[in-house]
């Protein structure tokens, strides 16, 4: 998932521990990112009048949790990343009122690795990964 930050930046956010194909050259720790939401469901949107389930629930919690990761990618560029790795979802109870979503990773900076001849890379390899063609 690449993340849009302030300022039209970009931070590439992954929930795997390395990123094929980049070398990290600095780790800058962990960052988070989360949002609180009420408990009160008819409140939310995740029920309906009628008690059932919203049928807009799930897009309702996709957006609180790219609200999370958004939160979490920023602070990451804020402290020079351009890559989180590692990235989890987590959340709990703040009160019987309040719930919390929280995203967190390790904030990373990251280098494309340059290709060997061992690699069985073909040349040009490095120019289309930096346009974002395919692997």
């Amino acid at each position: 998932m690449v993340v849009m930050c302030a300022y039209a930046q970009f931070v590439l956010v992954v929930t795997t521990d390395d990123l094929p194909g980049y070398v990290v050259r600095a780790v800058l720790g962990e960052v988070v990112g989360s949002t609180a939401r009420s408990q009160n469901a008819f409140h939310e949107g995740v029920k309906s009048l009628q008690g059932g389930m919203n049928p807009r629930a799930s897009e309702h919690l996709a957006r609180w949790r790219e609200e999370a990761v958004k939160q979490m990618a920023d602070a990451a560029r804020e402290r020079g990343a351009n890559a989180v790795i590692g990235m989890r979802f987590d959340h709990r109870m703040i009160s019987d009122y309040w719930g919390e979503i929280c995203a967190y990773g390790t904030a990373v900076v990251a280098v494309p690795r340059q290709p060997s001849a061992d690699d069985g890379e073909l040349p040009g390899w490095h120019e289309r990964q930096s346009m974002g063609a395919g692997t």
